[in-house]
């Protein structure tokens, strides 16, 4: 036994002990955003290509208020219409709360891998190297969840706009289901194949059109309402509490918060993109400040005006839809058989840009922890970055045919359907959450160094507070059934699929992991110049070297 426990413990201490050096980061005395990743720790690899307004619309894209609240707005109304308007506004302060904690770190340290390598420089040395590990897996499986919510999403919109139109004859099946979800992976990993220059175009079309549909929506659906039956009352709006779950009403309600918490996310893409964007410091507090408060307030437009407009107050047949959804029911009601074929038909082009924003996102986080060697087994062939049009193309591969796996849950049903939207939640938020604790913890607040957007150290200090708060709280909701009632077709399965990914994580790290990933590592081979001229030039690592060979 004394043999076993002391190979036990020189295990360990061999496991701990193998980390990569930290480096000094002085964000705010840096020239350029390619000096600033030198510091960092890396080459400029990726083409800088997105502008302060593109990087916005990589998170607002992601976010698409119409088409996310269309594919969770069932999740609300479940609470009543009350809980739906009001969960989205409580739940959006604490949401811009976590996304103001996001910004000051990755303002400070503006790099694709953004959380884990948060986490590996501000948790203390023991630890930081499993604790980097487990984070990056986690926020690797959170943005693949995302994106088979999303495409799930597109598929019930499609499905439902052929119902409509077939005067629901049309069955929709979980096969059926499953295979417009998977053509809409499928054609995204393409679509992101393209160039980093074309993708970030896609941003600014995926702007105009979510905006247009918003619009779109909070003007003729009041008139359709005006036209076909009357609007219901303030009392119901902003005072029905409906429960049409098991769960006490309280708790209810809470549930219903979950539109808010799973629209109003992906906004850490923003930090993944960091390494492609033009004045990353500046654009990553535009872009993840900005994409929450547009989605807060217009968000809440749109959920009030579903509330107002479902017909005759009668929520639970809404719920019931033979559409399978609420939103599309909504706008039948509303407007009538062919403005709802239509209305879908725009949503679900709204929600398939979704998919191939944040499909670049995944792409980039899991191109970042192969760069470091943290992506199990698969990495040295993951990290490959394609030399012509400097794009991740099998990192974007791998996110594809790891959601077409993940996505397989489809086929067990709603139960199953649901759990990737909470799966996204719960693995993101602990993402988002770490490395915010760790800084609030005198070791890591010891080590912070602002960037361009700070609040103070106390009102920084007061954010991360409610944010680590936050975090913990809604990792546990997302993890609740919608019912006390629990059986194969009812079960949450976030908890099975996080909880056994993160023990996994752990696990292999361990026993086998820790000999390839000992945290963050630079792959830089030379120094860079800090400055061409002053200026800021769009120059890859490569490009600024050979301009100083040609200067000399």
């Amino acid at each position: 036994m004394n043999t076993i426990k002391s190979r036990t413990e020189e295990h360990i201490h061999n496991v701990l002990s193998n980390r990569s050096e930290l480096r000094h980061i002085d964000p705010l005395h840096a020239q350029n955003d390619v000096e600033l990743l030198a510091q960092i720790g890396y080459k400029q690899e990726l083409d800088r290509h997105y502008s302060i307004l593109q990087v916005f619309g990589i998170a607002f894209s992601i976010m698409g208020l119409l088409p996310s609240i269309s594919s969770t707005i069932a999740t609300g109304l479940e609470g009543g219409p009350a809980s739906l308007v009001w969960g989205w506004m409580l739940s959006s302060i604490f949401i811009f709360c976590t996304g103001t904690s996001i910004t000051i770190l990755g303002s400070s340290m503006p790099t694709s891998g953004g959380l884990y390598y948060y986490t590996n420089y501000y948790a203390p040395d023991i630890i930081r190297v499993p604790l980097s590990f487990l984070i990056g897996c986690s926020n690797t499986l959170g943005l693949m969840g995302g994106i088979c919510s999303i495409c799930y999403g597109f598929s019930v919109e499609v499905l439902s706009a052929v119902s409509i139109s077939t005067d629901e004859t049309f069955e929709i099946t979980n096969a059926k289901l499953y295979g417009v979800f998977a053509a809409c992976v499928v054609s995204n990993v393409i679509v992101c194949c393209l160039t980093t220059k074309h993708t970030a175009s896609l941003q600014t079309v995926s702007i105009v059109w979510n905006s247009f549909i918003s619009l779109l929506f909070l003007i003729a659906v009041p008139i359709g309402v005006s036209r076909s039956h009357s609007f219901n009352n303030g009392a119901y709006i902003f005072g029905k509490i409906e429960n049409f779950r098991t769960w006490s009403p309280g708790w209810s309600f809470m549930l219903s918060w979950m539109p808010a918490i799973w629209t109003i996310g992906g906004y850490d893409s923003v930090i993944h993109c960091s390494e492609e964007a033009k004045q990353a410091q500046k654009a990553i507090p535009y872009g993840i400040l900005g994409s929450i408060g547009a989605c807060w307030i217009i968000g809440w437009a749109i959920c009030i005006v579903c509330a107002a407009s479902i017909k005759d107050g009668n929520t639970l047949a809404t719920l019931e839809t033979a559409t399978g959804s609420p939103m599309a029911q909504i706008i039948y009601d509303s407007l009538g058989k062919d403005w709802a074929v239509a209305f879908m038909a725009m949503i679900a082009v709204g929600q398939y840009m979704m998919a191939c924003s944040i499909m670049i996102a995944a792409s980039r986080q899991i191109w970042a922890f192969a760069r470091d060697d943290g992506l199990p087994i698969v990495y040295n062939f993951i990290k490959y970055v394609n030399p012509i049009i400097k794009v991740p193309i099998r990192a974007t591969m791998f996110a594809g045919c790891a959601s077409l796996i993940l996505g397989l849950l489809v086929l067990v049903g709603p139960a199953g359907a649901n759990a990737l939207f909470s799966l996204g939640v719960a693995s993101n938020l602990l993402a988002f959450g770490m490395p915010v604790f760790l800084v609030v913890l005198p070791y890591g607040r010891k080590k912070f160094i602002p960037g361009l957007f700070y609040l103070g150290d106390l009102g920084s200090y007061m954010v991360h507070i409610v944010t680590s708060c936050w975090v913990g709280y809604v990792i546990v909701m997302s993890m609740f059934p919608d019912n006390k009632g629990v059986d194969a077709s009812t079960m949450n399965y976030t908890v099975a699929v996080n909880l056994s990914v993160w023990i996994l994580c752990l696990i292999y790290f361990f026993v086998y992991g820790y000999k390839f990933y000992s945290g963050p590592k630079s792959n830089l081979d030379r120094e860079i110049p800090e400055s061409i001229n002053g200026q800021e030039p769009e120059m890859t690592f490569d490009q600024v070297m050979d301009y100083d060979k040609e200067k000399v």
